[in-house]
């Protein structure tokens, strides 16, 4: 059974790094295709980046200049980390795999979901 589980801290100040993981159970992570997807409140889901099972990345445009993703495969986990955060960076973050390349926020193109973790930017 494939389970994703994200992790990371809850509060992050201004300015500061977010740095969070998801750790996949079941299966590969260097199989199929992982992205971290985030819904701020009261909005929709946005679509931020993702790791190819080659190891390629792919960022939104729009967040392209504070995002990084990257694999950890001795564990199984991927990261991210989006730089430079400010409140509106507030969000439930969501980690998820597609088994194609997709960089949309269609949740059905998504086979697997994180249950999400909330992180909040505040000093």
């Amino acid at each position: 059974q494939v389970q994703l589980q994200e992790s990371g801290p809850g509060l992050v100040e201004p300015s500061q790094t977010l740095s969070l993981t998801c750790t996949v159970s079941g299966v590969s992570s260097t199989t199929y295709y992982w992205s971290w997807i985030r819904q701020p409140p009261g909005k929709g889901l946005e679509w931020m980046g993702g790791i190819a099972a080659s190891g390629n990345t792919y960022y939104s445009p729009s967040l392209k200049s504070r995002t990084s993703i990257s694999r950890v495969t001795s564990k199984n986990q991927f990261t991210l980390q989006l730089s430079s955060v400010t409140p509106e960076d507030t969000a439930v973050y969501y980690c998820a795999r597609s088994p194609t390349y997709y960089t949309g926020t269609v949740r059905a193109r998504y086979d697997y979901w994180g249950q999400g973790t909330q992180v909040t930017v505040s000093s």
